[in-house]
């Protein structure tokens, strides 16, 4: 289906077609009439699915419809994020798609300075992109004002939720009005979700377009054995050998993010660390240097990593694996976007056994195993129990640092997070 049989008006055809697109995908196929027509949603939906423009772009729609010439700004929409990064893209998302619309629109977030925020929503913004604990801030320093709020969005919620924000979405859910519309987009259905939705959404329609814990097919995926202490001396040689230019890597810790991306760059290798201790102009650099190929391996945790949104990545690397197995979903779908061909490796020691025994079932299926040559198995190494890997952070006002504790899961991951291509040839908006 095409964008222009969507209801869209001229301006956001445009916008769209200025970023290269043409058709939607499946989640803004079922998203947009729906969001038009003012329902409340509950959508299952990854990141790499187009979600994104799926409520972006109705959104914007109703705002024309609403208020066809613009009008004195005052805040109508509120889009909750859990991470900066994913903030950021929302809010980038906003500005593209309403490029040649009358409205304004601001994101703010922790760990930067509160004060040009406020000064953006003293001059007026129409469409507000937020983390919970920050726009919090602003509602006790009187700097923004949400009581004529008339679409909520909650992005990624089953995140906002890991991350302890329920407390924060209470507390702003109590200051928007009641008679507004509600948008939730969830990676899973849980029953906290469930739960979610039962209590702030109003008869919602409910979509899902993606299977739910199925990895993208896109992505080849293996296992490499290999005792602990070896592990970076393998990711550096195959970085070497096969002369990998870009590759995202992840860690369970903040401190081993900072360890390996220190060691691989002794190895030559430029490196860069992405996490929430990092401040949020240190993480947007090393982001951008990795996009740009000035930095050839990004070290991240799991949460740094919402909201890393690259076409053509081509490796990522498990040089951890995670506690919980859906976040192996979650990781490897940062390759094989826009569809193409992804590789996803993961180094696993003894240790971590059990844990890659997890996310098999989770897959349903094993994952290959191959055996370096020169990196055979110690069998005398005994498996020592994993500490609490989600190392989490202290202030609310930095999501990107908190996690989830081991052992606690989410039924119901959706995994298929490629983004399809158009006929011609287009990415997906997402």
């Amino acid at each position: 289906m095409y964008f222009k049989d969507l209801g869209l008006s001229a301006e956001l055809l445009r916008a769209v077609e200025k970023q290269g697109y043409s058709q939607a995908t499946p989640i803004q196929q079922q998203a947009i009439p729906l969001v038009l027509q003012g329902k409340d949603l509950l959508a299952g939906a990854q990141t790499g699915t187009g979600k994104t423009a799926g409520f972006t772009l109705p959104v914007l729609q109703q705002l024309q419809d609403k208020y066809p010439a613009g009008q004195k700004s005052y805040p109508k929409v509120l889009v909750l994020t859990p991470t900066r990064e994913l903030a950021a893209q929302v809010h980038e998302s906003v500005r593209d798609y309403g490029c040649y619309l009358p409205f304004r629109s601001a994101v703010i977030f922790g760990g930067v300075s509160i004060n040009p925020q406020k000064q953006k929503l003293i001059k007026g913004v129409d469409i507000v992109v937020a983390t919970p604990g920050r726009l919090l801030d602003h509602v006790q320093q009187r700097s923004i004002d949400l009581s004529r709020i008339e679409i909520l969005v909650l992005d990624e919620a089953d995140r906002m939720l890991d991350m302890g924000f329920i407390h924060d979405i209470r507390k702003v859910l109590k200051i928007i009005p009641k008679q507004r519309q509600t948008l939730l987009f969830s990676a899973t259905f849980s029953n906290d979700i469930k739960t979610l939705a039962a209590e702030f959404l109003q008869q919602p329609a409910q979509i899902q377009v993606t299977p739910e814990n199925t990895a993208t097919e896109l992505v080849s995926q293996t296992v490499y054995p290999v005792d602990k202490k070896r592990k970076r001396e393998l990711l550096a040689e195959k970085i070497g050998e096969e002369n990998w230019q870009q590759v995202l890597i992840f860690t369970r810790t903040k401190h081993s993010a900072n360890k390996l991306a220190e060691q691989l760059g002794k190895d030559g290798i430029t490196s860069a660390a992405i996490h929430g201790n990092k401040s949020q102009g240190a993480r947007t650099r090393a982001l951008s240097d990795f996009k740009a190929g000035t930095v050839r391996a990004l070290v991240a945790t799991d949460i740094a990593a919402r909201g890393i949104d690259i076409d053509k990545l081509p490796h990522v690397v498990n040089f951890e694996l995670p506690n919980v197995p859906e976040d192996y979903i979650h990781r490897i779908g940062r390759t094989a976007r826009a569809g193409q061909q992804g590789s996803a490796i993961s180094l696993v020691c003894v240790d971590e056994l059990k844990l890659l025994k997890d996310i098999e079932k989770l897959l349903g299926k094993p994952i290959e195993k191959v055996h370096a040559p020169g990196y055979d198995v110690d069998p005398s190494i005994k498996a020592e129990v994993i500490q609490n890997g989600s190392n989490r952070g202290s202030g609310r006002n930095q999501p990107s640092g908190r996690g989830r504790s081991q052992g606690r899961s989410r039924p119901g991951a959706s995994g298929n997070s490629a983004r399809p291509r158009t006929a011609s040839g287009n990415r997906h908006p997402g």
